[in-house]
């Protein structure tokens, strides 16, 4: 599945958001359409189809709907597994669930989702055709930083959407996504910039969206960081 410019998007608005970010004009190189049999290269799941690869997400959703490995199961409403395509192109991961989340059951619907949103769509994607979770499922208590041992219970269900969905490319979002990603302690600064690679996927990091709400400093560099996975995904 090829990543292309969503056609209803309001190129006015979308040309008001980029504004904000410090942009005067948007260039995107458009991607033509692969066919749709075509493998992604170097795949491990490139022999099983998509209806497969959907029912075995299912499979992990059911478990961890009903996962109480952690103190955070005491505590939730939801279960927060994901939102979007299951056969996306690109994957975006956040820590944990805030409050709205909880609420909803969907990742990123609050008003850091709603900001992520207007992100891809100035990435010229449909907030539908991407892949979003989180490190763990259920909500810290006031939206603190999730726990080395929660993470340590919870990670294996995202090893698992990540393997199963495939992306060509995963952004990490935020300092805690990309710490445990990517198994360092390195300030966020220290780790964006450059490609790493997660599970096999190449893997970008930024800014988290709540990071955006409280300083509008972090949105240039943030659409710096997109617009290198823009060029990625373009690429092939």
């Amino acid at each position: 599945m090829a990543l292309r410019r969503n056609p209803t998007v309001d190129e006015m608005a979308l040309l008001d958001y980029l504004k904000d970010l410090g942009y005067d004009s948007l260039y995107l190189t458009l991607q033509e359409e692969e066919p749709a049999d075509a493998p992604v290269a170097g795949s491990a799941a490139a022999t099983v189809g998509p209806a497969d690869r959907l029912a075995a997400l299912e499979v992990v959703a059911a478990e961890a709907a009903g996962c109480t490995r952690c103190r955070l199961a005491e505590g939730r409403r939801n279960v927060v597994f994901a939102r979007g395509n299951p056969t996306a192109d690109l994957m975006l991961i956040g820590e944990g669930p805030g409050a709205e989340e909880d609420r909803q059951g969907l990742a990123f619907v609050g008003p850091a989702g709603q900001l992520l949103d207007k992100i891809i769509v100035a990435m010229g994607l449909d907030p539908d055709a991407v892949y979003i979770a989180n490190i763990v499922k259920c909500r810290p208590p006031g939206n603190r930083d999730p726990q080395p041992d929660e993470v340590a219970e919870c990670i294996g269900y995202l090893e698992r959407q990540i393997d199963l969905v495939e992306p060509r490319a995963i952004v990490a979002l935020g300092r805690v996504a990309a710490q445990t990603l990517l198994g360092t302690d390195q300030a966020l600064g220290r780790l964006r910039g450059r490609w790493h690679s997660v599970r096999g996927v190449p893997t970008r990091v930024t800014y988290h969206p709540a990071a955006l709400l409280r300083s509008t400093s972090f949105k240039r560099p943030t659409w710096e960081d997109m617009q290198a996975v823009m060029e990625r995904l373009a690429a092939g």
